[in-house]
């Protein structure tokens, strides 16, 4: 079955319009009740499956909780709820309180005027396709409730936050500690803003927040992993030894120096995996994706460490480490998982392990790098038609080999397709930036004249 309304984190768009509207919300909780209750949990027969809501910072949360809640309720579900917390406490939370699944209300990096709705397995991990396949054809169904005595109830569960917090803490070794450090933390006034700052606190550094006044609709705007550079700026004013930046649901991580230079999710994931490999530690190969830089691969190549690149977006990563039976993938725009740690990508465990690195080996983050060149990576979007084809364009295809065979085996030409928007996205790395900048324009002009035909 193809799926209408899951995307590759769920379903997601702007709300008031299909289907981020309160009706189909509320329809999408009791399919998903639906399909919970008929599952084998192996249950009490008077025992409710069990589910767990948790959401970030944006107004329209109020709103789509409620919607949830109720299509839930209406499906024999009892509800937990968590209130604002980041998207891997959700999936924390479901497998550590025993629940079915957990939900989670949040457009990640997205603007407050966009919402969507991501679900969690009973284990923590993003739910199987048959599930959502399942659930989607239940929004195909009537709204039926159940009769009064077999309906849901919703609880809220006590000091969420702190419980992850604790968690968050387990994950760095008892024997090490942050004492020395100051950290200025960006939390994006998201569902970070009262828990980031509490873990390395906790673990004794001097801790700065910023972004972490949320209004509902400040969310992801002009701070965190989208938009460093407040924090950059935030860095060098108070003489920070580093910066952290979250986004506005906490799956995503970048990471700033004390001079204000930005560290993407490959840097960071190349000092988790070099540090595990240096320790004997690592179990297996790495995942990227089409858009990890190709100084990465190379990096594994050198280090005899196994790559693959799966498809752009966290869940494929997961799918490809999952088939492999390896432990550590992620992206370049900062989603990082350590199964060692977690069921999911989680920017407070990820900036946990990059700081894990730098203690043992008694590092900044520029020397933690410094043995790898990450080459210059461009990319251009360029306005197309919906199914424009453009591999039919001989004259594409020739630019497209022409900057390929100039870079050589160290750069690298992508074009991809956006799986939401009509737009064609052109990716150039390479060893020298001028070559890298002129062949992306070059491509993308070549693009542009396709369409105009």
């Amino acid at each position: 079955m193809k799926k209408k309304f899951f995307g590759t984190d769920g379903v997601r768009g702007r709300v008031g319009e299909y289907p981020i509207t309160p009706e189909l919300i509320m329809h999408l909780g009791y399919s998903a009740g639906k399909v919970l209750a008929s599952a084998d949990w192996h249950l009490s027969r008077d025992e409710n499956p069990g589910v767990l809501i948790g959401k970030d910072t944006r107004i329209s949360g109020y709103l789509l909780e409620s919607a949830l809640q109720a299509g839930l309720i209406a499906a024999g579900v009892d509800v937990y709820l968590a209130g604002p917390v980041p998207t891997p406490a959700v999936a924390y939370l479901t497998r550590a309180l025993r629940l079915q699944a957990g939900i989670v209300i949040s457009a990640s990096h997205n603007l407050f005027e966009d919402n969507g709705i991501k679900f969690f397995s009973s284990q923590g991990n993003k739910l199987a396709d048959d599930m959502e396949c399942a659930i989607e054809a239940g929004l195909e169904t009537p709204l039926n409730t159940m009769f009064s005595a077999k309906l849901g109830k919703a609880k809220r569960v006590q000091d969420a936050a702190g419980r992850y917090i604790e968690f968050c803490k387990s994950s760095f070794p008892y024997d090490l500690d942050l004492r020395g450090l100051k950290l200025v933390v960006d939390c994006a006034h998201g569902a970070c803003y009262q828990i980031a700052r509490h873990v390395f606190h906790e673990l004794g550094a001097d801790v700065i927040a910023i972004g972490v006044q949320p209004d509902g609709k400040n969310i992801n705007d002009g701070y965190g992993a989208t938009a460093p550079a407040n924090l950059q700026q935030a860095v060098k004013d108070y003489h920070a030894d580093l910066g952290i930046a979250l986004d506005g649901d906490g799956d995503r991580l970048v990471m700033v120096d004390a001079d204000g230079c930005l560290y993407d999710g490959d840097q960071l994931l190349y000092v988790i995996v070099k540090h595990r490999h240096d320790q004997e530690m690592l179990r297996g190969g790495v995942v990227g994706t089409l858009m990890t830089n190709l100084a990465f691969e190379h990096a594994m190549q050198y280090m005899n460490v196994p790559f693959a690149r799966a498809k752009v977006g966290d869940r494929y990563v997961m799918e490809m480490m999952l088939q492999k039976g390896w432990q550590f993938g992620g992206e370049n725009s900062g989603h990082i998982i350590c199964l060692d740690r977690h069921t999911t990508g989680d920017g407070i465990i990820a900036a946990l392990q990059v700081l894990h690195a730098l203690r043992v080996n008694q590092q900044s983050l520029s020397q933690a790098v410094a043995d790898v060149k990450f080459y210059p990576q461009i990319l251009r979007n360029v306005h197309v038609a919906r199914g424009f084809d453009y591999q039919s364009h001989a004259s594409i295809r020739k630019v497209v080999k022409d900057a390929e065979s100039a870079l050589g085996n160290y750069g690298r030409v992508l074009l991809r397709p956006s799986g939401t928007e009509p737009l064609l996205r052109v990716m150039v790395e390479g060893e020298d930036g001028d070559k890298v900048r002129n062949w992306v324009e070059t491509i993308a002009q070549a693009v542009h004249e396709a369409v105009r035909g």
